[in-house]
């Protein structure tokens, strides 16, 4: 027992990295707050979750080798960082533009999963995340593979409380705006902040 719990010590501050990292602003946390104010926290999930799932296969694949692609080939990270940057100027006016709740038409929805998991490939702060904690706390002794997914899966556990809090921030946010004034100046704001994340991607 206690020769597995040593064998497991390196995850308690790979946890403590994640907390400090998903808790902070970012795009991702941007974004759910402004889902969160918009849809509600319960059809915010499918965008939740989809971060966690692609931040996985994300850091799974820079433990496979990933990022040894990007230092050989420069330009597919340029591709990605161009096509996260557009994407994301994309979504910004997407939630700059949106009308306030009583007066949405057509089939107005959050990301869902699919989207927002793959857009963890050209999230900055999600490759930073994913170097950092393979890098950083993946043990030289055991089996690669494993401490890899353990890695990867704990990140992701942390995560959830942490991201779910700016969901659920955003729904308080949206059950105090009670004018189409506070809702279209509160929009704006949050689509002028996942803007200015594009500077994350660039620099």
């Amino acid at each position: 027992m206690e020769e597995t719990a040593s064998q497991l010590a390196f995850l308690l501050p790979a946890a403590l990295f994640m907390v400090s990292m998903t808790i902070t602003p970012g795009p991702n946390n941007v974004m759910l707050t402004a889902s969160g104010a918009n849809y509600g926290f319960l059809r915010t999930l499918p965008h939740l979750f989809g971060i966690l799932g692609g931040c996985f296969v994300l850091f799974a694949s820079i433990a496979l080798g990933l990022g040894v692609v990007f230092e050989r080939y420069p330009v597919v990270q340029s591709g990605l960082k161009l096509v996260g940057s557009l994407y994301l100027l994309y979504l910004a006016w997407k939630i700059a533009t949106a009308p306030p709740p009583d007066l949405r038409v057509g089939d107005a929805r959050p990301l869902s999963f699919v989207q927002a998991a793959a857009f963890q490939f050209a999230n900055p702060k999600a490759w930073v995340m994913g170097i950092a904690l393979m890098a950083g706390f993946l043990p030289d002794g055991g089996n690669p593979w494993v401490n890899a997914l353990l890695l990867a899966g704990v990140a992701e556990l942390v995560g959830l409380p942490c991201i779910a809090l700016w969901a659920g921030f955003g729904t308080a946010i949206g059950r105090l705006l009670k004018s189409d004034r506070s809702w279209r100046v509160f929009n704006g704001v949050m689509g002028a902040l996942t803007a200015a994340c594009v500077v994350m991607i660039l620099a």
